[in-house]
């Protein structure tokens, strides 16, 4: 099929790469120039495992193309709104600035059979709306919404191999069309619901609300642990063998970040607000205060490392992203731990496999190293903040000898304390006892 994806981000870029690589003809429009450019040469402007291969391979077997000019989009048929839809600047609510100039910049390139197929995380009820504008146009193109699932990390994976397909249409026309352009991942198994609009905006908010709401909650178990001496890891092992709750993202640290789970958790209640349900979803406000504490809370234990003061100390922050195989800074607790010790008088000394040049352009104010040992050398606390496999990997006893002090704090739970403590580190884990 001869398909266009508006909007060349993380979500764009990835779309476009994986419908190409499975065969369609795919055309990537966004406005951003220098983007476009590195795409076309086959270089992606972000890091994804994965990503540069399937771009590569897209764009040399002629299947992948990449324009600045809508007008491109005329020879498709099929039309993926892929832009970002960020939180308002004056408030908690998702601005839908971008999709609506997609929208209003495909309509005079549309024709009858045309279908355009909404990526983006929006709020309840936009589907509709998108669609009343189309179809006052005229043009006798329709709309649909398919909501993306996409884990950053693995997201080549999940759009290749989804583990679901929502479609949100009007009439079967539009899901046979979408059957057409998944053709390959329903013919693995792949589940596909067909539903309408509002549902398919709901599927995506509400599993970034429930996700969230299951991390806070580990969280809260953290707090409650540290104060009666309990190990919320243990807890989470035990709970998560109940088959009703499971063990994943029962994992206690320093939190959720990322350009999704915060902003769509506050968008989800704004939405709410607006529909007279506020109610419905007050939680969710508890859920992102439970998860701002738990950076505040790394900041206490590296404060009270320190004997009350990190003003002039060097601590040592492993990892500025929001999560491991990213390079993605967007509200990520890693930074915001470094930012905020900085405020305090540390002398902050980050690092990270893949973030710094996005962290930097944010936070030109921290000093970043590319090395592990250089940011250890002389530090008088570490702080692990992102789970990187080669900090996870650390040799507690290589490690000592780096630093000034062995004091570490373990943001993630994911170091094992016996050992650290065996090579004479003071360890401090998340809700560990």
């Amino acid at each position: 099929m001869r398909v266009s994806v508006i909007g060349c981000g993380y979500l764009g870029a990835v779309h476009a790469s994986a419908m190409a690589e499975l065969g369609h003809e795919v055309i990537g429009i966004d406005v951003d120039e220098r983007k476009i450019e590195a795409l076309a040469a086959g270089q992606p402007p972000f890091f994804e495992p994965g990503l540069p291969e399937i771009l590569t391979s897209a764009t040399a077997s002629g299947n992948l193309e990449f324009s600045t000019d809508i007008a491109a989009a005329a020879s498709a048929t099929v039309h993926f709104i892929a832009v970002g839809t960020p939180q308002a600047k004056d408030s908690a609510s998702a601005d839908l600035t971008y999709v609506d100039a997609a929208l209003h910049g495909l309509l005079p390139h549309l024709k009858a059979g045309d279908l355009i197929v909404g990526k983006s995380t929006v709020p309840v009820g936009t589907a509709e709306r998108l669609a009343a504008i189309v179809a006052e146009h005229g043009s006798g193109a329709t709309l649909a919404w398919n909501p993306e699932f996409l884990r950053e990390g693995f997201a080549v994976k999940d759009t290749l191999e989804p583990d679901r397909l929502v479609y949100g249409v009007a009439d079967q026309t539009a899901a046979d069309v979408l059957d057409e352009v998944y053709a390959q991942a329903l013919s693995t198994g792949t589940p596909r619901i067909i539903t309408d609009y509002a549902t398919a905006e709901l599927v995506k908010v509400a599993a970034n609300a429930f996700l969230a709401t299951k991390i806070s909650f580990i969280n809260a178990m953290a707090e409650i642990s540290e104060v009666v001496g309990a190990d919320v890891k243990e807890l989470a092992d035990a709970i998560g063998h109940d088959v009703r709750i499971g063990r994943k993202f029962l994992n206690a640290g320093v939190g959720f970040g990322g350009g999704c789970l915060p902003k769509d958790i506050r968008a989800f209640t704004a939405r709410a607000e607006e529909l007279g349900r506020g109610e419905s979803v007050a939680f969710l406000k508890q859920v992102d205060a439970i998860n701002l504490r738990r950076r505040q809370r790394v900041i206490d234990l590296a404060v009270d490392a320190l004997d009350g003061s990190v003003n002039g100390k060097k601590i040592a922050v492993l990892g500025v992203t929001f999560k491991p195989e990213s390079d993605d800074v967007r509200d990520s607790p890693a930074l915001d731990v470094a930012v905020q010790l900085k405020g305090l008088g540390a002398n902050v000394v980050a690092t990270d496999p893949q973030g710094i040049e996005n962290a930097r352009r944010r936070h030109p104010q921290l000093e970043y190293v590319e090395s592990t040992d250089d940011a250890l050398r002389d530090a008088q606390v570490t702080v692990l903040v992102t789970e990187w496999a080669e900090y996870r990997n650390l040799d507690p006893a290589r490690s000592g000898d780096l630093v000034a002090s062995r004091s570490i704090i373990d943001g993630r739970n994911v170091l094992n304390p016996a050992e650290w403590r065996a090579a004479g580190w003071a360890f401090v884990g998340m809700g560990r006892r």
